[in-house]
C-alpha cells in the first residue's frame, strides 16, 4: 500500500483457507487487496458482499537458497457497495503459506487508450 492508501485489515501467514472480516470505508472509495502467497498450488479469493473474486497461482520457494520466491498481486475493487464492511474468503491447499492486507484509497483512474494513428 501507498501513502495515499489507508490500511483496515491485515491477516498474517497462514496455511490453507481461512477468513476475515473488514470495516466500512468512505462512500467512492475503492477496496484494495494485496495477497502474497508461497507454495505450490492456486488459491481462491472472494469478497463479500460485492461478490468479486479472483485466483492466484502460487509458486514453490527456493529451498536451496537463502532468500523465497513468492508471488503477489495487488487488485483494486470499485464497484457499487464496496464501501460497505465485508468479508474476504481464501481457499487455499495447505502446502500455501499466504497473507492479506485490505486497504482504502482513492479509485486509479482508466488510462485512456492510445491513438492508433490510422485514419478513418
Amino acid at each position: 500500500m501507498d501513502d495515499s492508501e489507508t490500511v483496515v485489515a491485515r491477516h498474517g501467514e497462514t496455511r490453507g483457507g481461512g477468513t476475515f472480516e473488514f470495516g466500512e470505508g468512505e462512500k467512492g472509495d475503492a477496496l484494495i487487496i494485496a495477497v502474497r502467497c508461497q507454495g505450490k498450488g492456486e488459491i481462491e479469493v472472494s469478497v463479500k458482499p460485492v461478490n468479486v473474486g479472483f485466483t492466484l497461482e502460487c509458486v514453490d520457494s527456493e529451498a536451496s537458497t537463502s532468500t523465497s520466491t513468492s508471488t503477489s498481486t495487488y487488485n483494486q475493487v470499485s464497484v457499487a457497495g464496496v464501501e460497505k464492511k465485508g468479508t474476504v474468503s481464501v481457499q487455499a491447499p495447505s502446502s500455501v503459506r499466504w497473507s492479506m492486507t485490505i486497504g482504502r484509497g482513492e479509485p486509479e483512474q482508466a488510462e485512456a487508450p492510445e491513438p492508433s494513428g490510422e485514419a478513418e
